[in-house]
C-alpha cells in the first residue's frame, strides 16, 4: 500500500471518530506515519483531503449506475438506494459537526463547488438514469423526475440520520427491506415500468 493509501485510510479513520472539524491534518499524518509535509505532497490541503476520503473510502452515493434498459426499475432504484443509504450513514459522523462551524462549513462547500463535487450529485446522477430510462419508455413520460430523485435521496439521508441518532457511528446498516420500499413507493410515480425480457 503506497503513501497515499495509507494516508486516506488513517484519514477515514481519524474523521469517523473525530468527526472532519476536529481532524488535524497533523494528526492524519502520524497516525498513517508519516510527516505533515508528506501529506501536503498528496493532497493539497485538508479540503482536497476530505474530497479523496468520500470519493475512495466511502461508498458512491447512488453506487455503480445502472444500465438503463436493464433489470427493473424498481431494482435499479433500490440499488442505488441500498447505496445511498451506505454512503449517507457512513458519513454522517465526518460531515455532522461542520453544520455547527459556518466558516467551516463555507470552505468546504467552496471546495466542493471546485472540485464539481458536494450533496445535489447525487440526485442529479438519479436524474440523469431516470431521464434515459424515460427515454427507452418505462417511466411515464410526466413522471416528476428531478423531484423523485430528490425523494430517493432525501429519504435515505434522512433515514441515516435517523440511524445514527438512535446509535451513533456504529448503527448496524439500513436493510435491504428499507431500499426495497423506498424503490417500491417510488417506482408507482414514474408510471408502470417493463420488465426486462
Amino acid at each position: 500500500m503506497g503513501t497515499r493509501d495509507q494516508i486516506l485510510d488513517a484519514a477515514a479513520k481519524i474523521m469517523r471518530t473525530r468527526g472532519v472539524v476536529h481532524a488535524t491534518t497533523k494528526e492524519i499524518a502520524k497516525a498513517a506515519g508519516y510527516s505533515e509535509a508528506a501529506l501536503y505532497k498528496h493532497f493539497s490541503d485538508k479540503e482536497d483531503l476530505i474530497l479523496n476520503v468520500l470519493r475512495h473510502r466511502m461508498p458512491d452515493p447512488v453506487g455503480a449506475r445502472p444500465e438503463p434498459g436493464t433489470a427493473t426499475v424498481e431494482a435499479n432504484l433500490a440499488a442505488m438506494a441500498r447505496s445511498a443509504l451506505s454512503f449517507y450513514q457512513q458519513s454522517l459522523p465526518l460531515l455532522g459537526g461542520m453544520l455547527a462551524e459556518p466558516q467551516r462549513m463555507a470552505a468546504h462547500r467552496d471546495a466542493m463547488r471546485r472540485h464539481g463535487a458536494g450533496p445535489g450529485h447525487a440526485i442529479t446522477g438519479i436524474t440523469e438514469y431516470l431521464s434515459a430510462e424515460r427515454e427507452l419508455g418505462r417511466i411515464a413520460a410526466d413522471a416528476e423526475l428531478p423531484t423523485i430523485a430528490a425523494l430517493l435521496d432525501g429519504a435515505c439521508f434522512h433515514q441515516a440520520f435517523l440511524r445514527f441518532y438512535e446509535s451513533g457511528p456504529d448503527a448496524t446498516p439500513a436493510s435491504d427491506e428499507l431500499a426495497r420500499s423506498l424503490a417500491q413507493t417510488l417506482t408507482r410515480a414514474l408510471g408502470p415500468a417493463i420488465s426486462p425480457p
